[in-house]
């Protein structure tokens, strides 16, 4: 018999294989990312049909195969439903879990990740933040988290001190504390060029979640 494990996590991505099966990517705060195939998981009345999707939050059973991982039970806590009502937030949803995907490694510690991902989430889902500043708020601090923040960019004009203030506070908080501040747009301006110039330097590829994004706000 397969020795089994626990571990406690969120899926990134989903995708179909064979006919009935799903292939799922999980950010795992004990083992990083990792690859896990739901046998028969698209099956109607299959108990992982609803717990192998984007979002879902939770503790997961796998035994380890030799190129990846089975899952043989799930117990979601949380399957940001919230999401399918607020269909911006969502596109800035899948766009976190894309750069998640894109930044972490497997047999990596990615607990702070994790941890950086779950908040960013719930964020969204609070009516009372702009998703554009937890949107720069998740990318400066991912990059901190990473060890690539390489303090602010240099340019002729003084950035305003109250974007100064906010980058450091971004970089230098608790994951717990981060979604606790608003800006003024034209800190939020500030921001938005501080992550652009962040995300061309340190991102080789193109995310197509922030492509959706970008026409939606057109």
């Amino acid at each position: 018999m397969q020795e089994q494990i626990s571990v406690t996590g969120m899926i990134l991505k989903a995708e179909p294989v064979g006919e009935y099966d799903r292939r799922v990517v999980i950010l795992t705060r004990e083992r990083g990312k990792i690859a896990a195939f739901a046998r028969g998981a698209r099956k109607q009345g299959s108990r992982l049909l609803a717990s192998t999707n984007p979002f879902c939050f939770g503790q997961f059973r796998l035994y380890e195969g030799r190129s990846a991982y089975g899952i043989t039970e799930t117990s979601i806590s949380n399957y940001f439903e919230g999401f399918r009502e607020n269909f911006e937030a969502a596109c800035y949803g899948m766009y976190f879990l894309e750069m998640m995907d894109y930044y972490t490694r497997e047999n990596s510690d990615e607990k702070e990740m994790l941890k950086l991902l779950y908040q960013s989430l719930r964020a969204l889902l609070h009516k009372g933040l702009s998703n554009r500043l937890i949107r720069y708020i998740f990318e400066i601090k991912a990059l901190s988290i990473n060890g690539e923040y390489p303090g602010l960019p240099g340019r002729e004009q003084p950035y305003l001190p109250g974007a100064v203030y906010a980058v450091n506070f971004i970089v230098d908080s608790s994951i717990e504390k981060l979604y606790t501040f608003n800006v003024t747009e034209q800190v939020l301006s500030e921001l938005s060029e501080i992550s652009d110039i962040y995300r061309k330097r340190f991102m080789d590829r193109k995310m197509k979640s922030l492509e959706i994004l970008s026409e939606i706000q057109c």
